[in-house]
This record gives structure tokens, sequence and C-alpha cells, in this order.
């Protein structure tokens, strides 16, 4: 960024009679601010500062401004309450305030009957429009999109702005009211530009006198039934645009003739179903010019029509998430005439993908359909190729080894969910241009290839689910934001000597790593730019024409549960080092990871304590140590993740109190079970210990008897009598005698007899335990 320096900033102040200023983006303006470098400029007439950065200032200073004509401060990150006095500059025709952060609302004010432009989209303005706009006779461009503004707006008011050509309303928090009567239809203004997007739109405005109409948007609003057929009439062949996006509709009104003219139509989002409609219905062999025609995410079926074939100038087709099936029509890929984007992913397409040219293929999506067959070799002469995305269908055979070789403009290359098979080809160019690559879930064999280092720009590797056996990838560009290893034969130790301080995501479950885990170099890796993660998606852009990009997706084990994700947010991060071998401690480092969303160590030997600094990870949701060797108490420290869904301290060697805390109260029994020492809720187990007793006083040896205690006896009494009653009967009664004597003989023989039972009962279990 340049900064303009006091002296030129004084210099152009003493140029009085200075007409126009404009001067170029990446500009600073700092002291003095913008009122002192133009207070003295009165005679301007046009003052552009497009993108140039200045301190707020409140720019009613502009109301003096007696001359001034045109005024454009875009993208100058002005803030604060709007400067209203601004429109009572006698002479001024196009103002510019867009893309700045102007708030609250706008009052009551005077507007110059001059005013023929004006452009106040993307800021932060409240309230309703002001009633000035409606009145403004002279004024052909009201643009207001993206900014808060509020109330009903019926379209009828806007009949006096008979020189209106553009007007657009979206984005904000308004409901436009479309109806107007016939008696207005035929006097409203000739429009270039309707946009009404995000408006509470139900249905269709009547345009059918609109015969200027290049461009029009009701996008993003609840509008039902089917696109009238007069639609395709208005605008007199100069109809370019149509954007129709994520509305309820469920199809085109017959018949209908999409004009030659238009080149952008966008119906994606909506509820369209039965066939595709054909780009050129009832006209024989005509072509279409579109350029960009979006059906996605509909409930179309059926097969592709040929039609589709007959649109030389298209360079964006996307038909994705549809019921679609049959085949590819072979044409819609080899008959490209321009750089294209076709997606045809999510849709019911079977057969095999084309072995012809592909050679003006930018972006190509195939993915979960099911597409059978092998890659084609076709694909290694397609020099454009940028995004190529054939996950998730039954594709077999290798991966051909000219693919990563001689396609150095590739930056996706998804392959994941099929039924490939052999080994990655060690063919990785010297000017790879990588960021994705997605293997996962193949029958892929043999080690990860050593040219992989020549991705410098690679962000996502995931070969997880196949049967690789290889060390550590330490050869990976230190671009890596997600590496993804999980269920394959990796061994070893992982220990590199370098950093990735760009990882967020690491996989590298049920493999065979051993070793210690080292925070230096290891874990230290995803340290050093975690206190500058912003939040961005890893997501590719490169040849983006058309505002869409292809966005990484990665499944990911937390919570237990797996889940995909489709937007990576840069400021996401989970460790998966479960099922595998690692010994020793966990490092405390891991604490230093504020961004830490889940942590698995689980089914490893891990010794040692709990670190108590894992109590730092305020966002953590999921943490599972499980099944590992870990001794001493649960640090109190981890009641204080509020965000804890999800704990597993179980099969360790744990002893102590479970920590009490609102997060702790909702986890079951079975996070903790497996802890011989363990006690407190949720286990029934009392933490009381074993040589407590309860609170009675004990006795006093010498404390002096106050009395007799006839309760004592009573009993002695008793017990003599008892026992010479007995005697007496076995001395002069001799038939009492014989009886007793019957009675002790079988009392012992059956004593003898359950002793006898149960010794060669514990002679059989010892025989059983040692077996």
């Amino acid at each position: 960024m340049l900064v303009l320096v006091d002296r030129f900033q004084f210099e152009v102040s003493l140029m009085r009679r200075l007409v126009t200023l404009h001067l170029s983006d990446d500009l600073k303006i700092e002291n003095p601010n913008l009122k002192m470098l133009l207070q003295n400029l009165t005679e301007l007439r046009e003052l552009s500062l497009n993108g140039v950065h200045m301190s707020s200032t409140d720019l009613n200073f502009f109301a003096n401004f007696s001359h001034l004509t045109n005024l454009f401060l875009n993208r100058c990150g002005l803030k604060g309450s709007f400067p209203d006095m601004i429109f009572q500059v006698p002479t001024l025709q196009k103002l510019d305030l867009s893309d700045n952060f102007f708030n609250g609302s706008i009052p009551p004010f005077y507007m110059s009957k001059n005013l023929q432009f004006v452009y106040l989209d993307g800021n932060l303005l409240t309230g309703q429009i002001p009633e000035s706009f409606f009145t403004q006779e002279r004024l052909c461009r009201l643009v207001l999109s993206d900014n808060l503004f509020s109330g009903t707006v019926k379209l009828e008011r806007f009949l006096r702005l008979q020189k209106l050509t553009t007007l657009d309303l979206s984005y904000n928090n308004l409901s436009v009211d479309t109806s107007i009567t016939n008696k207005s239809l035929s006097t409203f203004p000739q429009l270039s530009v309707l946009a009404l997007a995000s408006c509470n739109l139900y249905n269709f405005p009547d345009l059918t006198n609109q015969h200027r109409l290049e461009l029009l948007d009701l996008s993003n609003n609840q509008i039902t039934g089917e696109v009238p057929n007069w639609i395709w009439e208005i605008g007199n062949e100069a109809f370019y645009i149509l954007e129709l996006s994520a509305n309820q509709l469920v199809g085109l009104q017959k018949p209908y003739h999409i004009p030659s003219s238009l080149f952008y139509l966008n119906l994606q989002s909506n509820v369209l179903q039965g066939e595709l409609p054909p780009l050129a219905p009832n006209t024989g062999n005509s072509t279409s010019n579109l350029v960009y025609l979006s059906l996605a995410n509909n409930s179309l079926s059926e097969a592709i029509p040929t039609s589709f074939c007959h649109a030389p100038l298209l360079q964006f087709l996307d038909l994705s998430a549809n019921k679609l099936s049959g085949s590819i029509p072979p044409c819609l890929v080899e008959k490209v005439e321009q750089h294209a984007w076709l997606n045809l992913g999510g849709n019911n397409i079977s057969g095999h993908i084309t072995r012809n040219s592909t050679t003006n293929l930018v972006y190509l999506s195939l993915a979960n359909n099911s597409l059978s067959e092998a890659i084609p070799t076709s694909f290694c002469n397609a020099p454009l190729l940028e995004v190529l995305d054939l996950s998730a269908n039954i594709l077999s055979g290798s991966i051909p080894p000219c693919l990563v070789e001689k396609v150095e403009q590739l930056v996706v290359l998804n392959l994941g969910g099929n039924n490939i098979s052999g080994h990655i080809s060690d063919t990785f160019s010297v000017n790879c241009s990588l960021e994705i690559l997605d293997m996962i879930q193949n029958y892929l064999e043999g080690t990860l290839p050593a040219s992989l280092a020549n991705c410098k720009s690679l962000q996502v590797l995931n070969v997880g689910n196949n049967n690789i056996g290889d060390g550590f990838p330490c050869m990976l560009s230190s671009s890596l934001r997600v590496l993804g290893l999980r269920s394959n034969r990796f061994h070893g130790q992982v220990r590199c000597g370098r950093s990735w301080t760009n990882l967020q995501i690491i996989d590298i479950a049920s493999n065979n790593f051993t070793g210690y885990l080292y925070a230096k170099s290891f874990l230290g890796m995803m340290l050093e730019k975690d206190a500058r993660l912003n939040s961005d998606h890893i997501h590719y852009s490169g040849a983006n024409y058309f505002g869409d990009y292809y966005r990484a997706t990665v499944k990911v084990i937390l919570k237990g549960v797996e889940l995909k994700f489709e937007k990576i947010l840069t400021i996401f991060k989970t460790i998966d080092f479960s099922c595998n071998n690692f010994l020793g401690e966990i490092p405390d480092s891991i604490g230093d990871l504020s961004s830490l969303r889940g942590l698995n160590l689980s089914h490893n030997n891990f010794i040692g304590t709990i670190p108590k600094l894992l109590g730092k990870l305020t966002d953590i949701e999921s943490v599972d140590l499980s099944t590992n060797q870990l001794t001493g108490e649960i640090p109190k420290e981890l009641t204080r993740l509020t965000s804890l869904a999800v704990l597993n301290l179980s099969n360790n060697q744990l002893i102590g109190p479970i920590p009490s805390g609102p997060q702790f109260q909702t986890f079951p029994a079975n996070s903790f079970q497996g802890n011989a020492g363990l006690c407190g809720f949720p286990l029934n187990i009392s933490c009381r210990h074993a040589g407590e007793t309860d609170n009675v006083p004990p006795p006093n040896p010498y404390q002096k008897d106050e009395g007799i205690n006839w309760d004592y006896v009573s009993v002695a009494l008793g017990y003599v009598v008892g026992l010479g009653s007995i005697l007496w009967l076995l001395f002069f009664c001799r038939s009492f005698r014989y009886k007793f004597n019957d009675w002790t003989k079988q009392v012992f023989e059956k004593i003898f007899s359950h002793k006898n039972r149960r010794k060669r009962h514990e002679g059989r279990v010892r025989r059983r335990r040692n077996c």
C-alpha cells in the first residue's frame, strides 16, 4: 500500500483551481486527513478516490463544494453515520459511497434535483428507504442492495422516476410489494436492470411491458409455480441475464423459447421436476448462445438431452445434485470450444467416461454417480484442466501415471471412494500445482511417492482407508493443512525434524505408528500460526470465472461420529492418533492449541498423568484418551471446558474422585469405566475411604462402672439354667441320652462330607485356571 506523504498532500491542497482529481486504488491518506487535503479545492467537479484508504472523515464538508458533479468514494473504509448533507450539493449528479461501513438510518433530507446516480450498496444502513428517493425525477440508477433497510416498499412508488433504468433493492430486510395496476403498468419506467433478490417475493412481478430489460434478478425469494413463458419475450432481444435461483419453482411454462440474446440463466436450488428442458426446443438444430447455465440442486430426472451439445458458447454447465440417469453424451465433453466448467456430480449417471479428447476442460466434476471402468488417459491430454473430481463412483483399474505427470495445471484431484487399485505413480511433475489430493477409500498399495515433494502448494492430502505401507511422509510441503492417513499400514515414528505450521487436521488413526510424541518436533508444527488463524475456507478458486469454487471435503471422527466437512474453516483443528502403538507421556504442549476441537489419543500405550494444560483448550468439543495406561487423578482443570460434549477416559489406571462440574454431570458412566481406582458420580462407587468409620465416640477404657448392669446378669443366669437342665437329662434319662448321641453323629457326618466336596471343587477350578 502506497501512503501519500505530507509534502504531496500539501502540494495538492494548494491547487485551488483543480477541477478533476483521480487517485488510484491501494493508496492510503493519513495526516492530514481528507478534509484537510481537499478543503481548498472548491472548484472541484469530479473526485474519484475509489479504493483509497483514508481515516474516517465527516463527509458533510462536501456541501460547500458548489461545483462538484461526480463523487466516487467506493471501498474507502469510511464509517460512522451517513453524511446526508452531501445530497445538498446543488450540482451533484453521480454519487458512489458503496462498500463502506456507514451505519444507522438516513434522516429526511433535501436532495439536489440534478442527482442521477446513487450507489449506497454494501453498507450497514438501516431504517426505511428515504422518501426523497421516490420523488427524484432525474434519478437514473438507484442501488441500495446489501444493507439493512427494512419495511415494506411498493413497486408503484417508483412510477414518478420515469428516467430510472437501474433499481437494485436486493439483500436487505425489505418486503417488496410488486402488485401494479393495469393502468400503472404502461407508465412504469422502462428498466434495464431490476434486482429484487431476497425481497420476500411470493410471485413474479408483471413485467410484460418491459421492453428494455437486460438483467432480472429475483433469486432467494419464495416464488412458487412455473416460470411464466412471457418472461422470455421481455427485453426485445436485449435480455442477457436471468437469475431465479433459490425459489420454489417447479418448471417452465410451455410453450417457451429461450431467447438467443440470453447468455446467463440460473435456476439452481428450486424444485424443478421432470426431464431437463431443451435449450432450443421446437427449433430444429438451432443453437443456444448461453454461456452460463445452472440447474443444480433440483429434482430433474431422466437422461441429459443432446440439445445441450448445441450450445457452442457454453462455458459453465452445472447439473449437479439432481436425479439424472443414463450416460454422459460424449459431445458434451468432446465438443467444448471454450474453456469450460462442467459439473454433473450427485446424480445417477452410469456408463463410462468418454475416452476422446477433453482438451478445453478446466473444471470437471462427475462425483457421486455410478460411473464404472477405468480412468481414461484422455485426461492426460487436457492441458487446461485444473479440477478433476471423480470421487464416489465405482471406477476400477489403476491411476494413469501421465495424469499427475503431464497435467501441470491440475490443482484438485479427487479420486476417493472408488475401486481403484495399484500404486500411486511416482511421476508428480516438478511443476506440480496440486493443492488438494484426495484418494481416500480405494485399494491402493505400495508407498507414497517421493515426488509428492514437488507439490509445493499442497494443502490437503487424504489417502485414508487404503493399503499403503510406508513411514510418516516427512517430505510433504509446509503448506499442508489436512493430512489423512487413517486405516493403512503406515509405521515407524512420527518424527521429521521439520514443521507444518499450517496443519489443522491430522488423522493417522488405525496404523502401526510407534515411539514417543515429541512436542518440539511434531506437535509444535501446529502451534506457530495458531494465533494468526482467520475464518477462511480451504478451497480452490483459480479458474473462477463465475463466482463459484471447489471446497475441500474431509471426513473427521468427532464426538465418536464420522462427520463430513465441506467447508473446512482454517480455525478448525483436530488430532486423531488413535489405534496405534504410541508410547510415553502425552505432551503438555497440546494445551497450547487454543483452537483444537477434537483430540483422540485412544488405544495406544500412553503412560503418566493427564496433562493439566488440557484445561486451556476452551473450544474443544471431544476428548478421547481411553484404553491407555494413564495414571493419577483426573485434573480438575478439565471442568473449565464448557464446550466439551464428549469425554472418554475409560480403561486406564486412573484413581481418585471424578471432578464435579457442569460438563462432568452430563458424561455417562462408561466414560470412566475400567479404572479401578475412580469413584464418584456418575460411577456407582462411593468415595468413602476404607479406614473411615461412622461418627461414634470410642469407648473410654479408664471409665469407672457406675453400678451393676442387670442385662448381663440375666443372660448369664439363663445360660447356667439351660446348661444344667441338659446335663441332668443326660445323666438321669436313658432314652434322651441315646437320641442325643444319634443326632451328634449325623451332624459330624454332614460337616465332613461338605468339606470333602469343597476340596474337590477347588481342585477343578485350579486345573481350569492352569489351561
